[in-house]
């Protein structure tokens, strides 16, 4: 049972691909009965930059409802499920800056012995989706977060790609998705949960 974990799903989107990967988590997780947070890390990009982009001006405006993630987020959840694109290999400024805001709650343990999974997406199958995973999952390391990551679990992993890691999706410039990878998002969020409940149930 994982109706006592509590997840947080932090994502950056700028098209739309790593927010439908995010929303797909957080409908498994209520589906699951977890307590579910879904927030964004802030945007950080020009405002130019982001006006050149159609689809990415119109992702901002559709989600300006999401919250912003907080430092208590972190504290409040027992899992954490971080969706992000993939640049030049690793996770975007807009994630990092926000990781580099933790410091504070390192120092006091309270990120340790917390669950964590990562999904990603590129615009081609080698644009360094593997590698923005493992960039990620090492600052968890130094949180000293529970990595759960989906391996080879399901059959849905293979189906989706075969990302041992942390589901990941190819996507064109608007945001759509080039590989349906609904379920292995789902499997990924399940096992998440799993995780973290056994280890929440198991550490009381």
């Amino acid at each position: 049972m994982t109706t006592n974990v509590k997840l947080a799903i932090i994502y950056y989107s700028s098209t739309g691909t790593n927010y439908k990967l995010a929303k797909t988590a957080e409908e498994e997780a209520k589906a699951s009965g977890a307590e579910v947070k879904l927030v964004k890390v802030p945007e950080l990009a020009p405002q130019e930059a982001i006006n050149s982009n159609p689809a990415w001006k119109q992702h901002l405006e559709e989600t300006k409802e999401v919250p912003e993630v907080s430092l208590d987020d972190l504290t409040w959840a027992d899992a954490y499920i971080f969706s992000v694109p993939t640049r030049y290999g690793t996770a975007p400024a807009q994630m990092k800056q926000f990781l580099d805001t933790t410091g504070g709650l390192w120092a006091e343990g309270k990120l340790a012995n917390k669950v964590a999974s990562a999904m990603t997406s590129a615009s081609n199958p080698h644009g360094g989706q593997e590698q923005t995973i493992l960039n990620l999952y090492t600052t968890l390391y130094h949180w000293g977060v529970i990595i759960a990551a989906p391996g080879y679990t399901d059959s849905s992993i293979f189906e989706a790609g075969g990302n041992p890691y942390g589901t990941s999706v190819t996507a064109d410039q608007d945001g759509n998705w080039k590989e349906d990878v609904a379920a292995a998002v789902k499997h990924q969020t399940k096992r998440t949960l799993q995780v973290a409940s056994a280890i929440k149930n198991g550490m009381q």
